[in-house]
């Protein structure tokens, strides 16, 4: 070796790579040398056949699953809608008696004042009917008071609809009521038709009789249709 030169051509060996190191001169021109790793593909994509049987794979999975998501959301939708009402009916007749005053449930989309209609999917008021008239009036002596407010459903093709033209039910300090007509069932029927159902599948109603009985039915059962 000349002087001058410097160290050349140590090598060592650390991690499966090759480093070599040169301390002046030529060692200093050699740098560090890699090593590929041996043994290491280059990745690859998918075939045609596999990308054929992931898609119908996910077709299948999306025909099962897609009409059980519809079922689902039907289900609770109509669970929901028919519980609002039978809720707040249940709840006009209670506060009757409680109060001993007749308590009116009429449609009522504002929120203000009874409706002149026989739908109640925009929403309802329950009030104190201080004279049993079935009407809110607000400046009467002594005046009408609003004790709850249903709101409208959410889904607007809904509907939910009474037979005879019922546009309220007033229930007395008994808990009867007073404003249903005289039909053949002894009752008034109010329907719900939800969309998106077929063959009356989510078709429910709400029964009140005469005596203030309160019941849901199926469609096909109890003159639900």
């Amino acid at each position: 070796m000349h002087r001058g030169e410097g160290l050349v051509g140590i090598r060592v060996i650390k991690n499966n790579r090759w480093a070599a190191y040169g301390l002046g001169g030529a060692g200093r021109r050699l740098g560090r040398i890699h090593q590929h790793a041996p043994g290491r593909k280059a990745s690859a994509g998918v075939t045609l056949t596999e990308l054929m049987v992931t898609i119908m794979i996910v077709s299948i999975l999306l025909g099962i699953g897609v009409p059980s998501y519809r079922y689902m959301t039907n289900s609770s939708r109509t669970t929901t809608e028919v519980n609002l009402l039978l809720g707040d009916l249940q709840f006009a007749r209670s506060e009757a008696i409680k109060q001993g005053l007749p308590v009116t449930i009429c449609p009522s989309a504002a929120g203000t004042s009874c409706d002149s209609t026989s739908t109640w999917q925009n929403g309802w008021i329950i009030f104190l009917d201080n004279n049993g008239n079935g009407i809110m009036e607000g400046s009467a002596t002594p005046a009408d008071v609003i004790v709850r407010r249903g709101l409208g459903f959410g889904v607007a093709t809904d509907t939910f609809v009474a037979d005879n033209n019922v546009q309220g039910i007033t229930f007395n300090r008994e808990g009867f009521t007073s404003s249903v007509p005289a039909t053949a069932a002894g009752y008034i029927t109010i329907t719900l038709h939800v969309s998106g159902g077929t063959n009356s599948t989510w078709t429910r109603c709400i029964q009140v009789g005469s005596v203030g009985m309160i019941q849901t039915e199926r469609a096909g059962t109890g003159g639900c249709s």
